[in-house]
């Protein structure tokens, strides 16, 4: 399971540390691509392999399932760490991201997820009463506390 929230600096060739306690639990290969929300999505494989799974057994005939599925594969990379820690994140999802040099790397149980430090600043700029809406509506998803 990943938890925490570290920041690190993306260096001038596009490699990101890594922190120590994701690397235990990622593996030694692992697939970075798009996420939701601005963000990019790191999946250890057998977590990768359920969800791309998920995505295959979409109707093809479906046009919002074929988007769907692009949007997550198309830009997908398989990834390794280096001896120093860092991964090398494709341009392309560095793009996407808009990563340029500080990023923050979140983990949410079952992926990892790398933003732009502008970006997270500003969906964790949560009013205290948004949060308490919010909670009660995750009470119609089955949470609660």
């Amino acid at each position: 399971m990943f938890i925490g929230e570290y920041n690190h600096t993306i260096d001038s060739k596009g490699r990101l540390i890594v922190p120590s306690k994701f690397r235990e639990a990622l593996g030694d290969e692992f697939v970075v691509t798009k996420g939701l929300d601005g963000c990019l999505f790191v999946f250890p494989m057998e977590e990768w392999n359920v969800f791309t799974q998920k995505l295959h057994d979409l109707p093809l005939t479906k046009k919002e399932a074929r988007q769907f599925s692009r949007f997550f594969l198309a830009g997908a990379a398989s990834c390794e760490v280096d001896r120093q820690g860092r991964i090398l994140l494709p341009a392309v999802l560095r793009d996407f991201a808009q990563l340029d040099k500080e990023a923050v790397l979140v983990g949410v149980s079952s992926r990892i997820e790398i933003w732009s430090k502008t970006k997270w600043d500003a969906i964790n700029d949560i009013d205290v009463d948004d949060m308490d809406d919010i909670a009660e509506h995750m009470a119609d998803l089955g949470i609660s506390f």
